[in-house]
């Protein structure tokens, strides 16, 4: 006999670029979840996108979405040094909480976040989508499993399309917003060791005259483990050949490598040579894995399972993203020490 569990009811903060992108996969991707209601400060932004879904419940008052008692759970896809405020305020109201990364910019912030979600008894889920990308997934599933045998160097790079607006960027968002997603695979890269010590260069590279406006669009991270192992995280803003995400671990049993910026499996042999069409956009790159996570987190509230990409994970990035920052301001390496 199959039993069919009733769906979800999901209302989203924020209806910006990756709110929308996360709407459109609630109402018409993602199994076991509906998407109930959208909130968005902005005037005017969440009754479009719920028109568009055909969505019934439109809000401008971020708390009356977390008073309605039809709703579930919420996807936070706010402004992301908001995030922590939303999460806190959703697990207060007895909400389920997915949120984009990052869950926090302080590790005040991260503990009181992930007591909040304990206290509540709610799902607390943080949105670390390489994750479910099936490559990645595969990667780490390998190395929990000891196929790899003992990580000795592992790598992961983040180069983003395009930088379009460098005054929009706030600072410090290369290591808390971007190179966040490099740190948190690492870390399950090289599972049971605790990093150590981080060293971080950055630079303005790609927009050097926006510099002493603290801008930061290009960065090299090296983290050394308890066991020795050695990481580094590479990122930048303006990769012009598109989206470009991937990772390797190295081990004593052998190496594995995960992502592509690939937009399908074709590639193209002419007289000018060879040729493949690339992801411009994170959406594109990694939309089966986008709606992987948000499925798992319906499954989640659902079954009690506690997902994958949890707030202590999520506490663990961000504390080498703090380190990376220190290490800039210092020009050393900083030692992890007790955080």
């Amino acid at each position: 006999m199959t039993f069919h569990l009733k769906p979800v009811r999901v209302g989203l903060i924020g209806a910006g670029r990756m709110g929308s992108f996360h709407a459109e996969n609630l109402a018409w991707r993602v199994p076991g979840a509906i998407l109930a209601a959208v909130a968005d400060p902005q005037p005017g932004a969440a009754d479009a996108l719920t028109n568009k879904l055909g969505v019934a419940k439109a809000y401008s008052d971020l708390h009356a979405l977390l008073q309605d008692p039809e709703i579930e759970a919420v996807a936070i896809a706010a402004p992301a040094r908001t995030h922590a405020e939303w999460v806190i305020a959703a697990a207060e109201a007895g909400k389920h909480v997915f949120c984009e990364k990052p869950m926090a910019v302080t590790l005040e912030e991260a503990d009181r976040a992930i007591a909040a979600a304990k206290a509540a008894g709610v799902v607390l889920q943080v949105g670390f989508n390489r994750r479910f990308d099936s490559g990645f997934a595969a990667a780490i599933a390998a190395v929990k499993a000891g196929e790899n045998g003992t990580t000795q160097l592992s790598r992961s790079l983040t180069r983003d399309p395009g930088l379009h607006d460098p005054s929009r960027i706030p600072q410090w968002t290369i290591f808390l917003e971007t190179l966040i997603h490099d740190f948190d695979t690492l870390l399950h890269f090289n599972p049971g060791a605790k990093p150590v010590e981080v060293y971080a260069l950055a630079d303005a590279l790609v927009r050097p005259d926006f510099k002493d406006k603290g801008l930061l669009d290009t960065s090299v991270v090296t983290i050394r483990f308890d066991n020795g192992a050695i990481a580094t995280a590479e990122a930048n803003f303006q990769a012009v050949y598109g989206y470009d995400v991937r990772g390797e671990v190295f081990g004593s049993k052998g190496m594995l490598q995960a992502g592509h910026i690939n937009v399908n499996n074709c590639v193209r042999y002419h007289q000018d040579g060879i040729a493949i069409e690339t992801s411009r956009m994170d959406s594109d790159l990694l939309r089966e894995a986008y709606v992987a996570e948000m499925a798992e987190f319906a499954r989640c509230i659902r079954s009690g399972e506690t997902p994958r990409a949890t707030g202590e994970d999520a506490r663990n990035a961000l504390v080498i993203a703090l380190a990376c920052i220190d290490s800039v301001q210092q020009q050393q390496p900083i030692k992890l020490g007790g955080r």
